[in-house]
């Protein structure tokens, strides 16, 4: 954004004053001193970015509403049959194809597909965005997948059909939020990331909110399915073709022409100016080096497991993220089991998540992270056991259900931004995408535990957020840390740091 100390920098002492000799500064000190941090170039593309949340949450969470058993239930002087009531055809897919009584785990079955393919695509297109489509052409490809996959599964034949073409859907949908808040984050400065990250997950819940409300006057299933997979063709046209590739991305795979571009183009639109004498390197690390080598832009998931620095964050930051999405995806599922208002509940929980993310945002500013995550899953984790407490009190369980999600959806959004934080621009994507696979293996489980019912669900979901909460004590902080481009600068930076802490 213009401001006075940026439309006129300050060079810091390390950056040499002269105008007749060519400089490179690394992206962050680019965007602090000339670009600016957080200005309306960076606000427009957060906008345009972040709407692929909104997209993601209407493929997630459609199978609340599709899925949806019947509204009547089994007596003790009846045998539970499907023989034994009428059930309309079309209304959801559990009426459609009788999964209920002994066939309702079949509903858990699907929903676990869909969570499996996510665990493949995130995987899959974190790799392909970190190496070769980068992420745009990344998330235009899974927009692509997901708007044939959404609207083709408005047709399923029968239940086979409707599971295969739900883990398909998965599979485009673990890729698209992974893209989405790297091209919103990687162009912020490194005082206003941590706010933006936060901010992106607004538009899961907005998304989850107008679910509800397409559920509601849809006639069916299937048109559910049909409604909620047109906005991604739309984003397509009218959205993509307006968002800028990340610069990082570029600068990383050595094509600084575009990166400058870019980064001039930010500066303008923020009323700013970069002199003619500066322009981008890679971390201060890798600058310092005559020729960069390919490993230093140039990284897989396998460098990662290489280093003794990012091989534990990685275990940690997986696990936890595992633990955090069988609470996040089993208390949306849950509703189901609290007999109260199907669309209410959803839109409450969805409605929860929004001041987390306002104060998980705000916390940022002057909170580390490790504390915050910490702190948000401990939250969650008591609040889920005391809804194992009440069990003869549905309001009672759904105040605690709402009060997990808000702890719970703290901690998840959290978990993007300190992850992105952790790890440098080489391999990020594929990173995330690692720990959005782990996360999806819990939400592969949270159906299934949603179908134990009882106090069950709760019981588990408040065991996952109290050891999450435990195995954050061993990730190190990262507030106002700088963000690395590559692996070399990233264990410089840690040495350098280890060396000023003696």
């Amino acid at each position: 954004m213009a401001s006075s100390d940026l439309s006129i920098p300050i060079l810091s002492p390390s950056i040499p004053n002269s105008n007749n000799d060519q400089q490179a500064i690394g992206v962050d000190d680019m965007l602090r001193l000339y670009a600016g941090e957080l200005g309306p170039w960076q606000i427009r593309n957060f906008f345009l970015t972040s709407i692929a949340w909104a997209l993601n949450a209407l493929h997630t969470m459609v199978v609340v509403f599709a899925d949806s058993k019947p509204t009547w239930s089994c007596t003790a002087e009846l045998p539970c049959s499907q023989s034994m009531c009428t059930l309309i055809p079309g209304a959801s897919t559990a009426a459609e194809w009788g999964l209920v009584c002994d066939s309702k785990y079949k509903v858990g079955l699907v929903q676990s597909a869909f969570f499996a393919g996510s665990m493949v695509g995130a995987g899959i297109f974190g790799h392909l965005s970190d190496n070769f489509l980068g992420r745009k052409g990344t998330l235009t490809l899974t927009c692509i997948i997901n708007t044939i996959s959404g609207i083709l599964t408005s047709f399923s034949p029968s239940y086979g059909v409707y599971m295969a073409l739900r883990f398909i859907t998965g599979i485009s949908t673990g890729g698209v939020g992974l893209c989405a808040f790297l091209l919103a984050t990687e162009p912020v400065g490194p005082t206003k990331r941590g706010a933006i990250g936060t901010s992106t997950f607004y538009f899961f819940s907005i998304g989850t909110i107008l679910l509800s409300i397409l559920a509601y006057i849809s006639s069916s299933w299937r048109t559910l399915y049909m409604v909620s997979s047109i906005p991604s063709l739309i984003f397509l046209i009218t959205t993509i073709p307006f968002i800028s590739e990340s610069l990082r991305w570029y600068l990383v795979h050595n094509n600084t022409s575009r990166a400058m571009k870019i980064i001039m183009s930010i500066a303008k639109c923020n009323g700013n100016y970069i002199p003619n004498h500066i322009t981008l390197t890679l971390d201060h690390a890798v600058a310092n080096e005559s020729t960069p080598d390919q490993q230093a832009i140039s990284s897989s998931i396998i460098t990662v497991l290489k280093s003794p620095i990012t091989r534990t964050r990685l275990l940690f930051v997986t696990i936890i993220n595992l633990f955090s999405s069988v609470v996040y995806y089993g208390l949306s599922l849950n509703v189901v089991n609290l007999k109260t208002n199907l669309y209410l509940s959803v839109i409450l929980n969805a409605i929860a998540e929004a001041p987390a993310y306002a104060l998980t945002s705000i916390a940022l500013r002057w909170c580390g992270r490790r504390p915050l995550t910490i702190g948000t899953m401990w939250l969650s984790g008591v609040f889920c056991v005391l809804g194992s407490l009440f069990m003869a009190d549905s309001d009672a369980r759904m105040v605690c259900g709402v009060m997990g999600m808000f702890a719970m959806a703290a901690t998840f959004d959290l978990l993007f931004v300190y992850t992105a934080e952790l790890f440098p621009t080489v391999v990020r994507n594929a990173v995330l995408g690692c720990m959005t696979q782990a996360g999806q293996i819990g939400a592969i489980v949270a159906p299934l535990v949603v179908v134990l019912g009882g106090q069950w669900p709760f019981i588990v979901f408040g065991a996952c957020g109290l050891i999450g909460g435990v195995l954050g004590f061993y990730l190190p902080e990262t507030l106002n840390q700088p963000l690395y481009d590559t692996m070399v600068g990233l264990e410089k930076g840690e040495l350098e740091k280890d060396k000023e802490g003696r």
